[in-house]
C-alpha cells in the first residue's frame, strides 16, 4: 500500500493562471493609459487615482477586518488596486478628495462586499461607484477641466469644457450647428478633449486591448462585439441624418467607449463564461450604450449600459452554457 492513488476533482492540469496573476496583468495593462492621464492632468490625476485606490484598499481592509469579522487578507490580490484605479479612471481630474472618498467606499462596500467579496459582486465595483457619486454630485462629477494636450492643440483662446459627447448631445437635442466644432477622429483618437481620467486616450487604451489579449487575460469577444454593435447602429442614424447623428469614429473615441468596453465590461466576475453569451453581453453593452446617448437623458450611456447588462449575465449563463469537460455533443 505504498503507492497511493490519490483522485482530486477537473481539472487535473493546471493552467498557471492565478487571480492575483490575472489582476497584476490588468494593471500592467492600464499603465499606458494612467501614464497619459498623469501628463495631461499632472497633479490633479496623481491625487485622485492615488485617493481613490489608497481608499478602496483601505475600506476593503476595514470593512472585511472589523464588520464582516474575516482574517483573510484579500487587499493582496490586487481586485482592490484595480477597483480604485478604474474609479479614478471614471472620475475628473478636479474633484474634491471627500467626493472620492465616498465613491470609494459605496464601490467596494456596497458594490463588492456586501455581496460576499470578489466572485459574488453582481455588478462592477468600480461602475456602481461612479454611477453613485454621477446621480449624487452631478456638478462635481460634470464639470470636465481641459487638459495640457488640448491647450497646446487649440490654445489659450479656444479652450472650452465642454466634451465631445455634450456636443453631440445638443446636436440630437437640435442644436445641429454644434457638431462643426466636433474635434476630428486623430485628436479624439490621441486624447486632445476634455473629459474622464481614463477618457483622454483611446490610443493608451488599445494598447492595454492588446496587451491583455496577448497575455490571454481576456478573449476579443466582448470589446469587439460591443464596438460592431457601436459602430452598426451609430453608422444607420449618421446615414440617417449627419446633421444630426455624429458617425461611427466619434462615438468609439469619446467617452467611456473604450474603457469601459475593454477594462469594465470584461470583468470575470460579472461577465458571461460562455463565448456565446459574451458576443450576447457585448451586443447588448453596445446597443444600451447608443440608446442612451442618443434618446436618454445623459451624454453618456456607457456605464448604464454595463451595469444593465451586469444583471442579465445569470440568465445569459443559464441559456448559453459552455462545453463541460468530457461531454459528448449529440449530433
Amino acid at each position: 500500500m505504498e503507492n497511493k492513488l490519490i483522485v482530486s476533482l477537473s481539472p487535473h492540469v493546471h493552467s498557471g493562471d492565478t487571480i492575483q496573476k490575472n489582476m497584476y496583468g490588468v494593471l500592467i495593462a492600464l499603465l499606458p493609459a494612467l501614464a497619459v492621464s498623469f501628463a495631461a492632468f499632472g497633479m490633479g490625476a496623481v491625487i485622485v487615482t492615488l485617493t481613490s485606490v489608497a481608499a478602496c484598499v483601505f475600506f476593503e481592509w476595514a470593512i472585511t477586518r472589523f464588520i464582516l469579522r474575516s482574517d483573510k487578507l484579500t487587499i493582496a490580490d490586487g481586485s482592490a488596486v484595480i477597483t480604485g484605479v478604474l474609479l479614478a479612471f471614471n472620475l475628473p481630474s478636479n474633484l474634491p478628495v471627500w467626493i472620492i472618498l465616498i465613491g470609494a467606499l459605496v464601490a467596494i462596500g456596497v458594490g463588492k462586499l456586501s455581496f460576499g467579496g470578489l466572485g459574488s459582486n453582481p455588478f462592477n465595483p468600480a461602475l456602481v461607484g461612479r454611477v453613485f457619486l454621477l446621480i449624487s454630485f452631478p456638478v462635481q462629477m460634470t464639470s470636465w477641466p481641459v487638459h495640457r494636450f488640448a491647450e497646446m492643440a487649440v490654445g489659450a483662446d479656444g479652450l472650452s469644457a465642454a466634451t465631445p459627447l455634450s456636443l453631440m448631445k445638443q446636436a440630437v437635442k437640435g442644436n445641429v450647428d454644434v457638431l462643426d466644432s466636433l474635434p476630428d477622429s486623430l485628436s479624439l483618437f490621441l486624447g486632445l478633449n476634455p473629459g474622464s481620467l481614463g477618457e483622454v486616450s483611446a490610443l493608451a487604451l488599445l494598447l492595454g486591448l492588446a496587451f491583455m489579449l496577448w497575455r490571454r487575460i481576456i478573449t476579443w469577444h466582448i470589446p469587439v462585439s460591443i464596438f460592431a454593435t457601436v459602430i452598426v447602429f451609430s453608422g444607420l442614424m449618421h446615414w440617417v441624418d449627419p446633421q444630426v447623428y455624429a458617425g461611427p469614429l466619434a462615438h468609439l473615441f469619446t467617452g467611456g467607449m473604450m474603457l469601459g468596453a475593454i477594462f469594465m465590461a470584461t470583468d470575470y466576475v460579472t461577465s458571461p463564461m460562455s463565448p456565446k453569451g459574451m458576443v450576447i453581453y457585448g451586443v447588448g453593452i453596445g446597443f444600451f450604450t447608443m440608446v442612451i446617448r442618443l434618446f436618454g437623458a445623459y451624454p453618456e450611456g456607457m456605464s448604464f449600459a454595463i451595469l444593465i447588462m451586469n444583471a442579465f449575465t445569470p440568465l445569459i449563463n443559464t441559456y448559453c452554457k459552455p462545453k463541460r469537460f468530457g461531454e459528448v455533443v449529440k449530433k
